[in-house]
């Protein structure tokens, strides 16, 4: 069982890459429950959660992206890398979690949070430039990538409030071994994994397009 330490929502505001626009990307811890529901389709919805803003719907928010969640051991650990503290919400999240090893988590998980809110693995965070701007760590994507910790995304399967101090209880774990951490590497730094993606239904419909795709390319004629 895990937990809820945080709940972050963000507000629209200029980013930091004037190329970016407006983001919301950074989030601070609220008080209260908040309200949690599908959002709709990418380009469409923004966040599940209520009050949160998302800027970027071409590329982030949505059913598949409703909820973002990291693991404050995660964060521990690029405190202590970084030297400096990194507070809930650093990373956009949406969720802090503790108690939950998120990279090893199976897409298609479910997690009952609090008495109502039914949420389920997707997929894993990519960084970007938005990302870098908010850390100001030079070669932030290069070295987030590397560690290949990313975070989960998550669908929401049955809407209800989310606060903090709510237990995580995973009431269904899929039959394969379709990681966060897996999909993350598939996707990123070791495309040669995508066609190991196609076990995991779950996963995303680009996701799981670019892994069809992978499985049924012909292999390159030796010269």
């Amino acid at each position: 069982m895990g937990r809820v330490l945080s709940v972050n929502l963000g507000k629209a505001e200029p980013a930091k890459d004037a190329r970016t626009g407006v983001t919301g990307i950074g989030k601070r811890p609220v008080t209260g429950p908040v309200e949690v529901r599908s959002p709709g389709p990418r380009g469409t919805g923004g966040s599940g959660l209520s009050g949160d803003d998302v800027c970027d719907l071409r590329h982030h928010g949505g059913d598949d992206q409703a909820v973002y969640a990291y693991a404050e051991e995660d964060l521990a650990d690029w405190s202590a890398e970084l030297g400096r503290r990194l507070g809930y919400g650093s990373f956009g999240e949406n969720l802090t979690t503790s108690g939950l090893d998120l990279t090893a988590a199976p897409v298609g998980q479910r997690w009952q949070v609090g008495e109502r809110l039914l949420l389920e693995v997707s997929s894993p965070r990519v960084p970007c430039r938005t990302f870098a701007g908010v850390l100001d760590v030079p070669g932030w994507v290069r070295k987030f990538t590397a560690r290949a910790r990313p975070g989960a995304y998550l669908r929401v399967l049955t809407p209800g409030p989310v606060g903090a101090g709510d237990p995580i209880t995973v009431v269904h774990t899929p039959g394969h071994d379709i990681t966060i951490g897996l999909t993350f590497r598939a996707i990123t730094t070791e495309r040669e994994l995508l066609p190991r993606l196609l076990p995991a239904d779950a996963l995303p419909a680009d996701i799981l397009r670019r892994a069809r795709r992978a499985a049924t390319a012909r292999p390159e004629t030796a010269h």
